[in-house]
């Protein structure tokens, strides 16, 4: 995770976080993004690991900034609750899918 520090502070752009064509290309899904963000929220992306989209992540945004990421697994009966990850799995996904989350954090910054 400490590959993914440098985007904290930084302006997320609001459009290429919802551009569901340049997303896929990565795996990635919007699962939940506020229409209109206030000062702070959190948008919601899924990501394939080891099967469909049985990633989810959070970003919350505070004043357009970038200031959290949180990574889990939804829970299979309800979506809505996501579960932690242990650091041997978060290792596994930084190592399998580490440049496509990479890819996605410098699209939606402008890195």
């Amino acid at each position: 995770m400490k590959r993914l520090r440098k985007y904290l502070d930084k302006p997320m752009d609001i459009h290429r976080a919802v551009d569901k064509d340049r997303l896929a290309q990565w795996g990635i899904s919007v699962r939940y993004a506020p229409e209109s963000p206030e000062d702070f929220d959190e948008f919601e992306f899924g990501l394939d690991y080891e099967g469909k989209q049985d990633i989810a992540f959070v970003t919350t945004i505070e004043k357009g900034e970038i200031k959290r990421m949180m990574f889990g697994r939804p829970d299979k009966d309800n979506p809505e609750i996501l579960r932690p990850m242990d650091d041997a799995t978060i290792a596994d996904l930084m190592e399998k899918k580490g440049l496509d989350i990479i890819a996605f954090f410098d699209f939606i910054t402008r890195a």
